[in-house]
């Protein structure tokens, strides 16, 4: 039997025709929220303790979104938590007390607002927050589609769903989908903007992860299964692409709680055939699931961003937000066979490590979590939407150049981050992904830059619609949802719209009317922070001496310090010499996942001497793939670390490369331990004039 949570929204077009059913009272409240996500019952109950009859409507049956639907490890740890209160903080308290009473004790306190991780099983979140809605007053009703707005010029005057008609004063689209803005008629986008649009570094396509030395193409040079297309587009430009979608199972290996996973349907090992090419060509791949330690004995199975194939169905989430209830539904079933096909390819095909094979499969679905749906998560973790066309577009300058807005509801500090959006087999040989913003954070501490959600970011152009707010789906680029996207940021957006939306019913005005001095006032009544938080100073660093200073170098020196890491690399300065403070090195890890990239812009074009910085032993690789990228141009290189420096330097010439300089245009050199073995050191690399050595 086929267990869905059937959500899905029906949106009315021209031509539409609904079957005639008995008319049943409409029902009326002072504030519709349409969406039982976390930012969704977060407004729900913000709006209710400010006095306001709510309704909140649910399409699905389950309430509470990804929260409640097996997202148990709170993304929080890479925030400034001092900025989470309100029912953000609450929540996550009576999380806490929950555990307590029933005398088990967690490995964190929520009342320290520090970087420990904060956990808790599915159906303990999903207890807290039926709690806290009751409490508050909120009449929830699920399986209730939409099916048509009305409205009375620009104000929305009721909504017609699969189960009811609902009348409110002001209402909030609270879906991940925005399907209640977009059936208001409010103007939405979605996809990745170029980066010309508002110039935006992050925008348009991303490489950050390592190209694949295998084919993926088949024997008649079509795209093998998992793969998405053969032509990823411009790299400057944006597309119609969003960041891929996936499940967070809920996973144990106790015996006496365990499920074994159900056999999936029609299960074909060559739908796997790129897979098992990465694993024969890739030494020491890393388990391609990521699992989260959870209370209970559990785990949070998640897809691991930094990995090359994990639980993500790449290209498959396209279309999901504009799709109709069926095209949804099937969507939704694609993505839970592609999970199981997944997970009998990796505990059972000969090409994946043994390793692998044995401790997936000692692990199946839990037996005490959703037991409605065959202990399945009824949530598909929809990471990015529809997003409004509102009166003001956050973008990668709103959170990293001019954090402070005069009309704050909610301060937001995670890292810009993206999952993959598309898996390219190149022409010219090798897989790559495509999409992957790894977290942009702060130097030298764990989260990302601070900055302020303004009450403008979640309104509609009043021309549009005046008693509608947008906490979820709201007015921002790709890369700011990067960053906006995960729960508790929305909670706490959820949590403000929810007053404002209150206040705007009580007044009878335009939402885009509301004083904000009035708003603010009740956010903080409500204990919101709205503050830009004033960082603690860093610890200093280790002053460790310079062995070579990068100054007294002739040409242009890049020292590591200068490089954009992804992955993990280690530092040390045991070997000298080195340039500047020290070196890093990958620990042998040989998996791909690490990455240094230089860029440089050279005041000349010409022909160029490539050098590198190392400590040569016989236990470093000797294959270092490196890759320079200047004017169009690509050159690629192997290095062998384990050969002598050039006699009386610190560097080895490692080849000679035409680069373009003319004082805009970027050279990128890559260093990255794919299909390494042996440590690989990064130390810094020179340039210098071939004429000029």
């Amino acid at each position: 039997m086929k267990l869905l949570p059937l959500l899905f929204l029906a949106v009315a077009v021209p031509g539409t025709v609904f079957p005639t059913l008995q008319a049943a009272p409409t029902m009326e409240a002072d504030v519709i929220v349409y969406g039982a996500t976390p930012g969704g019952f977060c407004a729900a109950i913000g709006a209710a303790r400010e006095g306001a009859k709510v309704i909140l409507l649910e399409p699905t049956a389950h309430v509470g979104g990804v929260n409640t639907g097996g997202l148990s490890f709170s993304d929080s740890n890479q925030t400034v938590r001092s900025t989470l209160k309100g029912l953000f903080e609450e929540w996550h308290l009576r999380v806490e007390k929950d555990y307590k009473d029933r005398g088990t004790t967690l490995k964190y306190d929520v009342m320290v607002k520090d970087h420990s991780v904060w956990t808790y099983e599915p159906s303990v979140a999903a207890r807290v927050t039926h709690q806290m809605l009751k409490e508050a007053g909120v009449q929830v009703l699920t399986k209730r589609q939409l099916q048509k707005v009305h409205k009375n010029g620009a104000a929305i005057r009721e909504l017609t769903t699969s189960d009811g008609t609902f009348k409110g004063k002001t209402y909030i689209d609270a879906t991940y989908e925005g399907d209640l803005m977009a059936a208001a008629g409010v103007a939405w986008t979605i996809g990745r903007e170029g980066r010309k649009a508002y110039g935006e570094s992050l925008a348009g396509k991303q490489y950050p992860k390592a190209k694949m030395p295998i084919s993926g193409l088949n024997d008649q040079g079509k795209p093998l299964p998992l793969v998405t297309t053969t032509d990823a587009g411009p790299e400057d430009e944006g597309d119609k692409n969003v960041m891929v979608y996936s499940f967070r199972l809920c996973l144990t290996g106790n015996p006496a709680n365990r499920v074994p996973f159900p056999e999936p349907v029609n299960y074909d090992p060559a739908r796997f055939e790129v897979v098992r090419r990465y694993f024969q060509a890739t030494m020491n791949a890393p388990l391609l699931w990521d699992l989260y330690p959870l209370p209970g004995e559990k785990f949070d199975a998640n897809n691991g961003i930094g990995k090359q194939f994990s639980m993500g169905l790449v290209g498959a989430c396209n279309g999901w937000s504009e799709a109709s209830p069926a095209e949804r539904e099937k969507i939704w079933e694609a993505h839970k066979q592609y999970t199981l096909e997944l997970y009998k390819f990796l505990t059972t095909d000969p090409a994946v490590p043994e390793a692998h094979r044995r401790q997936l499969a000692e692990l199946g679905l839990c037996k005490d979590e959703f037991a409605d749906y065959g202990h399945w998560s009824p949530q598909l973790y929809v990471r990015e939407g529809r997003r409004m066309k509102g009166m003001y577009c956050l973008t990668q300058a709103d959170i990293q150049e001019k954090p402070a807005k005069d009309d704050a509801i909610a301060v937001s500090s995670f890292p810009i981050d993206s999952h993959d959006c598309q898996r390219v087999a190149l022409p010219d040989g090798g897989v790559i992904n495509e999409g992957t913003i790894f977290p942009v954070r702060l130097e030298g501490r764990r989260h990302g830059p601070a900055f302020h959600i303004p009450y403008r970011s979640i309104l509609p152009q009043k021309a549009e619609c005046t008693n509608l707010l947008v906490p979820v789906a709201l007015s921002c680029t790709h890369v700011a949802i990067s960053s906006i996207r995960v729960e508790p940021t929305w909670m706490t957006i959820g949590h403000s719209a929810g007053v404002a939306a209150a206040l705007v019913a009580r007044s009878q005005s335009p939402a885009q009317d509301l004083p904000y001095a009035q708003l603010r006032e009740r956010l903080l009544a409500q204990g919101q922070a709205l503050d830009l938080p004033i960082l603690p100073p860093l610890p200093p660093a280790p002053m460790v001496p310079v062995s070579i200073d990068p100054a007294t170098l002739p040409g242009v020196v890049l020292d590591d310090s200068q490089a954009e890491l992804t992955g993990t690399w280690d530092r040390s300065s045991s070997f000298k010499p080195h340039v500047g403070r020290g070196y890093l090195h990958d620990n042998r890890r040989g998996d791909g996942q690490s990455t240094a990239v230089f860029r440089v812009k050279l005041s000349k074009t010409g022909r160029y001497d490539v050098r590198m910085a190392y400590s040569p032993h016989a236990t470093r690789a000797t294959k270092v793939p490196v890759i320079i990228k200047s004017g169009g141009a690509e050159t690629r290189l192997t290095v062998d670390e384990t050969q002598p420096l050039d006699p009386g330097g610190a560097f080895r010439s490692v080849g000679q490369v035409d680069l373009t300089g003319d004082g805009t245009q970027e050279t990128t050199i890559t260093i990255s331990n794919t299909q390494t073995e042996g440590f690989v050191i990064l130390d810094a690399i020179q340039l210098l004039e071939a004429s000029k050595k």
